[in-house]
């Protein structure tokens, strides 16, 4: 086995490490009631429904808040 000539520089180590934490896009999926984007397998949060049946009610975008 080859010996090593130089140490390798902890700043070289930690962008080797770091080139490598990167984020993936969020996939989405078209709604087949409503035709919103949303995650696969997820309820759909605008109409609530999930796999063909309505498994919340959703929540009105204002709800909670009193603009005079």
């Amino acid at each position: 086995m080859a010996n090593l000539k130089w140490k390798t520089p902890r700043s070289k180590t930690r962008s080797r490490r770091a080139a490598n934490w990167k984020l993936s896009p969020v996939t989405a999926v078209e709604c087949p009631q409503c035709h919103q984007p949303r995650r696969p397998h997820f309820v759909c949060r605008f109409c609530g429904f999930y796999d063909g049946r309505k498994v919340i009610e959703p929540k009105d975008e204002h709800a909670g808040h009193s603009h005079a």
